[in-house]
């Protein structure tokens, strides 16, 4: 796997601007909707992530959420853990109540498939300071 220094298009559309969601990143990040009926209790969908963008600190209440990497480079943390390295091929099951980030590297667009049953909660934004040690 190479690492992704252009924007991913494959397998799904980027999608648009993530204006929705827009408070809880730092960065841009792009959102293209595959499942949302309202008859089931998940949502799906795939999230995009300029280099050097990630979401808040969050948490999944009532429910949960699985990353699965479809392409790039990006980080994963769960609070008072290290941060752990994704690469297109990786998966990630995040349990309800677990406080933690996602996004990509800084020099790496990263795409990752969502699938998310619950409220989520949003937190503090990752520090700059947090961010910037995980530079490889």
């Amino acid at each position: 796997m190479t690492k992704s220094k252009t924007p991913v298009e494959y397998p799904f559309q980027r999608g648009e601007k993530n204006e929705a969601f827009a408070a809880y990143f730092t960065g841009q990040s792009y959102l293209h909707p595959l499942v949302n009926d309202p008859k089931l209790e998940i949502v799906v969908g795939q999230v995009t992530f300029e280099p050097g963008c990630r979401n808040h600190w969050h948490i999944h209440r009532g429910g949960y959420q699985i990353l699965l990497v479809t392409d790039g480079e990006g980080w994963y943390q769960e609070m008072g853990k290290p941060a752990r390295l994704l690469r297109s091929g990786d998966t990630v099951v995040t349990h309800d109540g677990v406080k933690h980030w996602h996004g990509a590297t800084s020099d790496s667009w990263l795409s990752h498939l969502t699938i998310t049953a619950g409220t989520p909660e949003w937190l503090e934004p990752v520090a700059e300071q947090e961010y910037d040690v995980l530079k490889k």
